[in-house]
């Protein structure tokens, strides 16, 4: 469901241009009011039904405003209000504090783990393959008709593949099948709950759950209280960010509408990644191909780094140790503008977490999807294609702006590579998916991958795929290539080498 416009999407946006607007133009005098009106303003008589009560959807909506807000959601085994915490958030410097990623307990509609039932599409075979193969005896023909005992059936999935009418349906949780890292269990009323310990917090779960039951937190209401106060307020935007607010919008378009929120200017992540290419070009000749590291893991996406300093540590030394492009872009502006704050906007929700660490906090201050960020266009009534700033971005290069797209970091490394070092032979690999980071990692560990550049990337298809972008990722992938292919320089220059960043 990545970048459908389902209702699930409509309710997520009109909560945050609510939360937004409310971090604009409230007063502490009417702040309370202005946020127990949401769920009201969001859902009324007027509204389109989609669950059995209104007030049900408004109770969910109220837990989507604490996230929206960075709060935690209420526990349900006693009475805590709305706001109760806001003046923990209604401050601009609140980061974000795990878990990230939260089932709203309302919304889960419980669904099965995963389980095999007889569709109505069954024929009655007289060849019965299915109860054939069915290593437990668990299918018998009752009134003609195949029938699966779920207390003995151990969900192989043998009688569906063998099944000639496809009438066996597997029926899978939506949110686990979308985790690669198996952290979606069941509370004691068979909800959804989110293992912490395993999560890596890509957001997948969140994009697939079809009644909008996952949600992350959002730093959109400090965002827009920082930007009210004033001050030197500096975006960064990942290059993910082309097509995202509509088929027709520039980087000219983006920069002027967001000087119109009040940010003082706009930087590529792109000049990030261009850094990173260089860095780790040289770190890849340096390291492996001397062979004093048998292979090397690309860094920039957080929730791969993350899987494999969670479910491969013995692996660290491997992982690049250079700086992802939001960290290196974020320096470069801080150097530049040291008394600024800045802003990652980007599709990924990992990014958030990223943005917590120790190492990073005083780097980044914030850091909003593309979807927050047009709750906040929506909020202050800004049609993007009214708004023309009269130059673009920083020009970074097709290589750097390639790191949106899966195998587009691998790449722009490799060709770093062949430009700085040629005649060295580069080995690549990658995955995309976190079920296929684990595998590609597994074969890493015991010896299968020696010698290689391995780029992970936790969401399918890369950054235009994140959890946290408004459009379909084949659009995405198309405006991204376009992108690229008109970038003035394919390469970054050697220049960019000197500058210092640690």
């Amino acid at each position: 469901m990545r970048g459908l416009e389902t209702p699930i999407r409509k309710t997520r946006r009109k909560v945050f241009a609510e939360v937004a607007k409310i971090a604009f133009e409230s007063t502490p005098e009417t702040l309370i009011d202005d946020i127990e009106s949401v769920p009201y303003n969001i859902v009324n008589e007027e509204s389109e039904r989609y669950r059995e009560s209104m007030y049900r959807s408004r109770s969910i909506v109220r837990e989507r405003v604490r996230l929206a807000m960075g709060m935690s959601l209420r526990p349900e085994d006693r009475m805590v209000h709305l706001t109760a915490g806001i003046e923990e958030s209604n401050i601009s410097e609140k980061y974000y504090e795990p878990p990230l990623m939260q089932v709203i307990p309302s919304a889960c509609a419980a669904c099965q783990e995963k389980g095999y039932e007889v569709s109505n599409m069954c024929k009655g075979c007289i060849a019965h393959p299915c109860r054939e193969v069915c290593p437990v005896g668990a299918i018998t023909m009752v009134g003609d008709k195949s029938y699966i005992d779920q207390e003995k059936c151990i969900k192989c999935g043998k009688c569906k593949s063998v099944c000639p009418y496809d009438a066996i349906s597997k029926k899978e949780r939506p949110c686990a099948k979308a985790c690669g890292v198996n952290a979606i269990k069941s509370d004691k009323f068979g909800r959804a709950v989110i293992d912490s310990d395993k999560c890596v917090s890509c957001g997948m779960c969140m994009v697939s759950c079809p009644f909008g039951a996952v949600s992350d937190k959002s730093q959109i209401f400090q965002l827009c209280r920082a930007l009210k106060e004033g001050g030197k307020i500096i975006a960064e935007i990942a290059p993910a960010f082309v097509g995202q607010f509509g088929p027709n919008i520039t980087p000219r378009n983006i920069k002027a509408a967001l000087q119109e929120l009040g940010f003082s200017e706009v930087y590529e992540v792109a000049l990030g990644a261009d850094i990173g290419a260089i860095a780790e070009a040289h770190h890849y000749v340096d390291k492996v191909v001397s062979g004093e590291l048998p292979f090397l893991l690309t860094s920039c996406c957080p929730a791969w780094s993350m899987l494999a300093k969670k479910y491969f540590p013995e692996l660290i030394e491997q992982v690049s140790q250079e700086l992802t492009p939001m960290v290196a872009t974020a320096r470069t502006i801080k150097q530049e503008h040291p008394d600024a704050k800045v802003v990652f906007i980007g599709p990924c929700a990992s990014k958030k977490l990223e943005a917590s660490r120790r190492t990073v906090r005083s780097d980044v201050d914030f850091v909003i999807t593309f979807e927050e960020l047009q709750g906040m266009f929506d909020a202050k009534d800004i049609d993007l294609s009214e708004y023309e700033a009269e130059s673009s971005f920083h020009n970074a290069t097709g290589a750097g702006r390639g790191y949106a797209v899966a195998g587009g970091v691998a790449d722009a490394i490799e060709r770093c590579v062949k430009e700085y070092y040629p005649g060295v032979e580069v080995k690549i690999e990658h995955a995309e998916g976190l079920a296929e980071c684990k595998k590609m990692l597994t074969l890493a560990k015991i010896g299968k991958k020696n010698g290689c550049l391995i780029e992970g990337m936790g969401c399918p298809g890369g950054c235009v795929a994140g959890a946290g972008t408004n459009i379909p990722i084949d659009k995405a992938q198309k405006a991204l290539k376009e992108f690229v292919k008109n970038s003035s320089k394919p390469l970054p220059s050697k220049e960019l080498e000197e500058i210092e960043l640690k």
